[in-house]
């Protein structure tokens, strides 16, 4: 499994919110030049994550993004199934294993479908368990670190 730049890109971009949150909008080329990202790139990966719920936008000469929960509540899961989908292994963990729309025919006699499930749930269950605020509390012993 390797996360694609959606997902990682995404991560970053709500980090740089969080570590301004509560401090108004901030505008899309700012996040885009602290995080060397596209800035067109980040267009595209905010539209998802304001259709989840992450992130509110204003539009205008003083407009920007901000988060819409605050970085506490927001995991880094929630972010990446936002943009990616939901994080499976293999192509038979995305639907249940006896149902008709299945994608492999031998998904419930499957003895390593298991193996994957409980893969699956470990790395969601990582992702779920950390937070943007967990995020900045690690930049800042990181950035402390190196004083």
């Amino acid at each position: 499994m390797k996360l694609s730049t959606k997902g990682r890109y995404s991560v970053t971009a709500l980090y740089e919110l969080a570590l301004r949150y509560g401090k108004g909008v901030i505008p899309l080329h700012a996040i885009a030049a602290t995080q060397g990202i596209s800035e067109h790139y980040l267009e595209q990966l905010m539209v998802p994550l304001r259709r989840a719920g992450l992130v509110e936008s204003v539009r205008g000469a003083q407009g920007g993004y901000t988060l819409a929960l605050p970085p506490e509540k927001i995991t880094i899961g929630r972010i990446i199934t936002a943009v990616e989908g939901p994080i499976a292994l293999v192509d038979c963990l995305l639907t249940d294993a006896e149902a008709r729309d299945q994608s492999c025919e031998r998904a419930g006699n499957c003895v390593t479908r298991q193996i994957w499930e409980e893969v699956c749930d470990s790395i969601n269950s990582v992702l779920n368990n950390i937070a943007l605020s967990d995020l900045v509390q690690r930049g800042h012993r990181r950035a402390g670190g190196n004083q």
